[in-house]
């Protein structure tokens, strides 16, 4: 069986239990300004309608009352990293896919913790007893099926799908609850008359194929009842990326530029971290009417260094069509890892340049780490 831990609106439930007077109302967390936008919104609150992802000006005219409260990332790493821990004690198969949700599989550890029902039970306790927050539980024998069941009984529920459960289970399930699934394939799917997991099942292969692709094939398969992701504990991250939300929108090209250049330096130190280089650079723009412009390009030869990421993420901005701005953001992909083998490149890249540069943000990440982050940039980024 696989365990599904989602955490109960983390970010306003760690708020909540920080300052005991938040306790019960309706909680916000988000930089609270005109241009803010909900990181987290507690159960109160969202019985308002209030949603993340909404604007603050949005969440505050659906709840005039609510309490906004910045975000503490550093304290929610703290109380992640914890929760985690706890996790760890039942399971040695464990992956964290998000700051607040892990997989486990319990394959091997009934006989330690008993059935479904009692380890389910005893996930919550410890974590309710441990650090004072609620979680919402599902069980099942596929992955997909686990991470469903967490979301149907929030908050502080406890859904378990039995093996012999899973046929009627996939058969009645809504195809807009299977992860994956969003607007525009769920469009594509109702044209075929696809309304339940269960239905996927009665059109031929090739048929679900030509709609769907890759991903058609993925729905075959769970609809099957056949998941093939396994949990994948210590599994490395596939990307890197950060974003801002600007002050006022803008099509000032020098100051996104900035923007730009803050958020490669940024890049490159977490590359730098994690001892990896990426092959893709790509960045995301959004306009004021929250429509998203995407645009990436694959290097020839993979790279962490913050320049090099900067100049394609200028390249890739002076190449995309666009009028006033709210959002910029940067990423990298296709990640290589130091200590991961993989193919060599036919032709190694030996260039000096290079590698006095890559020591040289090996210099201000060891300054940062002693002394604090922004003691160190760039000239462009002074005030």
């Amino acid at each position: 069986m696989i365990v599904h831990v989602d955490m109960d609106a983390f970010y306003a439930s760690v708020e909540q239990l920080d300052n005991p007077e938040l306790k019960g109302q309706c909680v916000i967390v988000g930089r609270p300004s005109s241009r803010g936008v909900v990181s987290a919104a507690s159960y109160e609150v969202r019985a308002y309608g209030v949603r993340s992802a909404m604007s603050i000006v949005m969440a505050r005219r659906l709840c005039p009352d609510a309490v906004c409260v910045p975000p503490r990332m550093e304290r929610y790493k703290a109380v992640s990293k914890q929760v985690m821990q706890i996790l760890s004690a039942f399971s040695p198969l464990i992956e964290q896919v998000s700051i607040d949700e892990a997989f486990l599989d319990m394959h091997g550890c009934e006989g330690l913790f008993g059935t479904p029902q009692e380890y389910g039970t005893a996930i919550k306790a410890s974590i309710q007893r441990e650090t004072g927050l609620s979680c919402s539980v599902g069980i099942a024998p596929l992955r997909f099926l686990a991470k469903i069941a967490s979301d149907m009984d929030k908050p502080d529920g406890l859904t378990i799908i039995d093996p012999d459960q899973v046929n009627t289970f996939i058969d009645t399930l809504s195809i807009e609850r299977v992860p994956g699934v969003g607007g525009v394939t769920r469009k594509q799917l109702a044209l075929l008359g696809i309304e339940t997991l269960g239905d996927v099942q009665r059109f031929p292969d090739d048929t679900i194929f030509k709609k769907l692709g890759k991903f058609g094939k993925r729905l075959k398969e769970l609809a099957s009842g056949n998941d093939t992701v396994t949990v994948a504990p210590h599994s490395l991250p596939k990307s890197v990326s950060t974003e801002t939300t600007l002050e006022t929108d803008t099509d000032d090209e020098a100051a996104l530029k900035r923007h730009l250049l803050r958020q490669a330096e940024e890049i490159g130190t977490e590359l730098r971290k994690i001892d990896a280089t990426a092959r893709v650079v790509m960045i995301k723009l959004k306009s004021p009417a929250f429509k998203t412009i995407t645009r990436q390009t694959t290097l020839e030869a993979p790279t962490r260094l913050s320049r090099e990421i900067y100049h394609q993420a200028v390249r890739l901005l002076k190449k995309a069509s666009y009028g006033k701005i709210r959002l910029i953001g940067t990423g990298v992909s296709g990640l290589l890892f130091d200590n991961v083998s993989h193919q060599l490149e036919l032709f190694q890249k030996n260039d000096k340049e290079e590698q006095q540069w890559d020591r040289v943000g090996a210099s201000i990440d060891a300054i940062t780490g002693r002394f604090g982050k922004g003691l160190v940039k760039k000239g462009t980024l002074l005030e």
